[in-house]
């Protein structure tokens, strides 16, 4: 167990049990603030502004060409879900990440806390779990996109170390999101392992 602001937590690779949990999880936020994004003809800007009413997002259930075997486990060298679990044995949040040889990059893939359990760094345990994960195969730097309405994620990220390194400003036409931009962000990965 790790204790977390004063409450225990199991932090672990996801089991085929964690699926219903990890499926089920709510997701979604809600913001007073969004970031806008300006192209540039020499890249991007942001600026934070308030939205009023404050925005609340429900992230759509994703068509995966998934095979139905539940969260990535240690079968895959590459692919790892981490999860998080309460001394009630409910799920607080998860991460999926996964790992690119090629060029060496762990990314995020999803990372999720339950609304309850936001803001008591269990978003922070997971990623320290993904991090590991990364020094063990060797990347040397980790990456994520978030879309530009997810302020909270945005300031999560970048308490833990993640710097805005891209834009796209139109992964998300034609979907429910339509109107919203994808921000990239990136954070060094050290090796070795810290103590090794």
């Amino acid at each position: 167990m790790t204790t977390v602001d004063d409450k225990d937590y199991e932090f672990r690779t996801a089991r085929p049990e964690d699926t219903e949990a990890i499926e089920a999880l709510d997701g979604s936020f809600t913001t007073r603030t969004i970031f806008h994004v300006a192209v540039t003809e020499d890249g991007f800007a942001l600026q934070e502004i308030p939205v009023d009413p404050p925005l609340h997002k429900v992230f759509p259930t994703e068509d995966t060409d998934d095979d139905g075997d539940g969260p990535a486990t240690e079968e895959d060298p590459h692919i790892r879900t981490f999860v998080a679990v309460g001394t009630d044995g409910c799920l607080a949040g998860f991460a999926t990440v996964s790992y690119a040889p090629w060029n060496q990059r762990l990314t995020i893939e999803d990372i999720e806390v339950a609304p309850a359990h936001r803001g008591q760094g269990v978003g922070r345990g997971l990623m320290g779990h993904a991090v590991e994960f990364a020094r063990e195969r060797g990347a040397g730097h980790i990456w994520l996109e978030v879309t530009n309405v997810n302020a909270p994620a945005i300031h999560a990220y970048r308490r833990m170390g993640f710097t805005f390194c891209g834009l796209d400003a139109a992964l998300y036409d034609g979907t429910p999101s339509s109107g919203e931009q994808a921000l990239y962000m990136s954070m060094p990965c050290p090796w070795p392992p810290a103590g090794g």
